[in-house]
């Protein structure tokens, strides 16, 4: 009787465990930039360009790190990352973003939220920054920046870096 009771109880601890993983996907580990998609007006374009590089990286502490880095990026002249032309600076600023902070995931509302700490788009600094997400599964995710920085909106998808 007792081995039956402990087997049931495994097999609804199980089932619950599974039910609750299919519910809410772990979003914890590294992503990988698939692409992020500009549209404004209804123009739809790279944001950094075709090609563009990225990882982002969700720790179980709440933490987030996330770099986007355009293809093709202009070399400096001056062989100096401090010592750019204006031109080769705004190539630059205008093909990549970074940013660090803390990030929490609703999934009963489908957001992503970061708190900026830090960006090399100042103008996020210590502000929240909501995504809609619109596909999540194990491998990959999916989400929308609802005023992405270079205007209109965004669709951000990343896949899980193995």
């Amino acid at each position: 009787m007792l081995t039956k009771f402990l087997a049931v109880a495994a097999a609804v601890m199980a089932l619950s465990r599974s039910a609750l993983a299919e519910a809410s996907v772990d979003l914890h580990g590294t992503w990988v930039l698939v692409s992020s998609v500009t549209d404004k007006d209804g123009k739809k374009t790279e944001q950094f360009g075709s090609g563009a590089a990225g990882m982002m990286t969700l720790d179980a502490g709440g933490h987030f790190m996330l770099t986007i880095i355009g293809p093709d990026l202009p070399r400096f002249a001056s062989n100096n990352r401090a010592g750019g032309t204006p031109e080769e600076n705004k190539a630059v600023m205008s093909m990549s973003i970074a940013m660090i902070g803390t990030y929490s995931h609703n999934a009963a509302n489908k957001t992503l939220t970061f708190e900026v700490e830090s960006s090399t788009f100042p103008n996020w600094n210590g502000t929240t920054q909501k995504r809609i997400i619109i596909a999540v599964s194990k491998d990959e995710l999916k989400y929308i920046t609802p005023t992405a920085s270079s205007g209109g909106v965004g669709t951000v998808t990343w896949r899980r870096a193995n």
